[in-house]
């Protein structure tokens, strides 16, 4: 009895934790927003982010995704994943020491294709010190660190 009921709750706890997991945040949001609202795809066409208008929302991985044209959403829609910022938006350097932390979408650096967004201003001279160590400490972390 006791071997089939420790079988039965290994089961239970196998099936429940993928569900329990997709109810996390993967995206850090703020003013129920990712990105603070700012338009994602912008950082990838100029110079200053931009922030993004409800009317171009759209949803994507439990958060609300604003953009500043229909273009730009549109860009996004076809490949989140090209504009997302990686680890959910959360600040990078942070994310290298496996914590959870929010970040400020005017602080932000594009390294081969991919967007990271950091803290504050000093959190992101220490992030350019070794981005390329903190990036791979970072993936190393990422996205378990939701669930810990």
């Amino acid at each position: 009895m006791n071997r089939r009921f420790l079988f039965s709750a290994i089961a239970a706890c196998v099936i429940a934790l993928p569900a329990f997991a997709q109810d996390l945040p993967v995206f850090y949001r703020t003013d129920g927003a990712a990105m603070a609202g700012y338009d994602a795809v912008s950082y990838f066409n100029g110079e200053t982010p931009v922030r993004g208008q409800p009317e171009y929302a759209v949803m994507w991985k439990g958060a609300e995704w604003h953009f500043a044209t229909a273009e730009n959403r549109d860009a996004f829609e076809m490949n989140p994943r090209a504009y997302a910022p990686q680890f959910g938006g959360y600040c990078a350097f942070a994310m290298a020491q496996g914590e959870l932390v929010s970040t400020d979408p005017t602080i932000w650096q594009v390294i081969d294709g991919r967007l990271y967004l950091t803290h504050s201003p000093e959190i992101e001279r220490i992030w350019q010190r070794d981005t390329a160590a903190y990036i791979r400490e970072a993936e190393a972390h990422w996205p378990s660190v939701l669930y810990e």
